[in-house]
């Protein structure tokens, strides 16, 4: 029942990278100089970059410290990708139920893409441990702002959310779980795993929804979490 769970589950729920030529053209011997950027009609006078940070080395208090946090990171890693997939599905999905005014075909294209998610992901998500399926419920949440509780309640009924919650229980998976990486130490570190593997390219980043700010978190744990970063 517990692999059943988390492949219903995952079925009920990006920076395109362009290798762009950039050249400076001087108008006249006043004028500064603008960038033109191949592909954009627009002439800049400068390159918005993305934000990048500047990790820290890790430093550990005990062996117990550093397992339990490579263990969190390998745990993390491999789930993410099912959370973005789930949070780009979930804007496809309701994007085309937006232009369907029929109640018989927006339920008949919701089954659709259902089965189809369901035929692409549902064996590697029977893989998944209780562990990285409480991990996945936090980065669902993380990247669309939704329990996985009321995802299911939106796009099935009341009676199967509450079905759903109770079998998750018994596993000791909470499909109510939240993300809050400002409370709570344990999301915090699954938030810095995400940052530095987004730095490294390890993983495609997925910006969150949610409303904080990473070099505030930083700021905050690294005097108080068990494993702090220089």
């Amino acid at each position: 029942m517990k692999h059943n769970f988390l492949a219903f589950f995952i079925i009920l729920t990006g920076v395109l990278l362009c290798n762009a030529q950039v050249e400076e053209q001087e108008l006249d011997s006043v004028a500064e100089k603008l960038i033109i950027i191949a592909g954009d009609s627009l002439v800049q006078n400068s390159i918005a970059l993305e934000e990048a940070y500047v990790f820290g080395k890790l430093k550990f208090s005990s062996y117990d410290d550093k397992l339990r946090y490579y263990i969190l990171r390998r745990k993390t890693q491999k789930v993410y990708p099912y959370a973005k997939m789930a949070a780009e599905r979930l804007v496809e999905l309701n994007d085309s139920l937006a232009d369907i005014k029929n109640n018989r075909k927006r339920k008949k294209y919701t089954k659709k893409v259902q089965k189809f998610i369901e035929e692409e992901f549902s064996e590697e998500l029977k893989k998944l441990t209780r562990t990285e399926g409480q991990i996945l419920v936090k980065l669902i949440y993380r990247q669309t702002g939704t329990t996985a509780f009321d995802l299911v309640k939106d796009l099935r009924n009341g009676w199967r959310a509450f079905w759903y919650n109770t079998t998750a229980k018994l596993f000791s998976i909470s499909i109510k779980e939240e993300f809050h990486p400002d409370l709570i130490e344990e999301d915090y570190l699954i938030e810095d795993i995400l940052q530095r593997a987004f730095s490294q390219g390890k993983l495609e980043r997925q910006e969150t929804v949610l409303d904080y700010d990473y070099d505030k978190l930083y700021n905050k744990w690294k005097r108080t979490t068990k494993i702090p970063n220089n």
